[in-house]
């Protein structure tokens, strides 16, 4: 792997519980827009670490945006306690850098949770990636969140505003064009540990159904649900349904 950067944190819950989870958001977002999976799980007597991706939030910038590089700092990211993570969950790139992560180092935590993961970009869905992040670098503005994104939490708002400003734009386009193709096929068949995925509804939009989801999950760790209604953010659009589908998975 690719040498690891040190990725900043922040973090939900009591740090002496005995559950840690691991929380990794997608491509030009930042660690705290995985606030309402911290909010959950702390609720429910986890400990939730989010991270900023290289390249993103405030987390060092660097050359390499593979997705080799980005699931190498994710492997050199310890739990508090030094154990392995009893949880990682991450969306869409960050559900991609883990199932790179985990497959590799099967070791590094004991369960995923992958939303809408970006397993295989085809052209058509690369073409909607760049244009949307297109919008959000255009006007990284509350006001334009707002309008594209009506019915969001206000803190989803003000955090994927803050997120479009904070991001490095070519870090943004080099993760496209330093994957292309965008396949993490082979890792997700390779994965050990049980990994659910919660998948977007593909009426609305989804990366992750069809074809691709019936080849994942011939792996037997593998299990998936939809969240009706919800786009490729289901905790933004769909945040109540998304957190029990996060809650049955975990039993």
């Amino acid at each position: 792997m690719p040498a690891p950067l040190t990725l900043p944190r922040l973090s939900w819950g009591d740090p002496h519980a005995t559950t840690h989870a691991l929380l990794v958001h997608g491509l030009g977002s930042n660690g705290a827009l995985m606030w309402l999976y911290g909010v959950a799980l702390a609720d429910a007597g986890w400990h939730a670490t989010a991270v900023d991706l290289r390249g993103h939030g405030t987390a060092p910038r660097a050359v390499d945006y593979s997705i080799a590089a980005y699931a190498a700092d994710l492997v050199h990211t310890a739990a508090p306690d030094g154990e392995p993570w009893d949880l990682v969950v991450g969306h869409s790139l960050g559900g991609a850098a883990a199932t790179s992560a985990s497959a590799a180092t099967p070791a590094w935590t004991r369960r995923l949770v992958l939303v809408d993961p970006a397993i295989h970009l085809a052209d058509h869905d690369r073409e909607v990636v760049r244009t949307s992040q297109e919008r959000a670098f255009a006007d990284p503005s509350e006001a334009a969140v707002r309008a594209e994104h009506p019915t969001w939490h206000p803190n989803d708002i003000e955090l994927k505003a803050l997120s479009a400003a904070q991001a490095s734009r070519w870090a943004v386009e080099q993760t496209s064009a330093q994957n292309t193709p965008w396949d993490v096929r082979a890792a997700a068949a390779r994965l050990t540990v049980p990994t659910h995925i919660i998948a977007s509804d593909p009426k609305v939009y989804s990366i992750f159904k069809g074809a691709l989801a019936e080849e994942v999950s011939r792996n037997p760790v593998v299990t998936m649900s939809v969240v009706t209604g919800a786009g490729h953010s289901p905790h933004r659009d769909k945040p109540d349904d998304t957190m029990r589908h996060l809650a049955a998975a975990l039993g």
